[in-house]
């Protein structure tokens, strides 16, 4: 393994579940995006593709406001990555 692989498993967890919701419009995204959460057990980590823009900006904010927490949001170039936790 090199150090670059021993820096990524440490710095970007595995999600539980993955979403791909590019092209997915607001507030679409963030209701799928909650409902993925809610299925899911407490302290499960969802991982979010979003379009930049709108999305991302929204998203992020909507589900802070619901009590999940962020824990990585990373501009991957063409869409971005959201990895959020669902609350205890």
């Amino acid at each position: 393994m090199s150090s670059m692989d021993s820096f990524l498993q440490t710095t970007s967890p595995v999600p539980d579940f993955s979403l791909d919701l590019r092209g997915t419009p607001c507030p679409i995204n963030f209701v799928r995006t909650k409902l993925q959460l809610e299925k899911m057990a407490p302290g499960a980590l969802l991982e979010v593709w979003l379009d930049a823009g709108e999305p991302v900006e929204q998203v992020p904010d909507s589900l802070r406001m619901e009590g999940y927490a962020i824990e990585a949001l990373e501009d991957c170039g063409d869409y971005c990555r959201l990895q959020v936790r669902r609350s205890q």
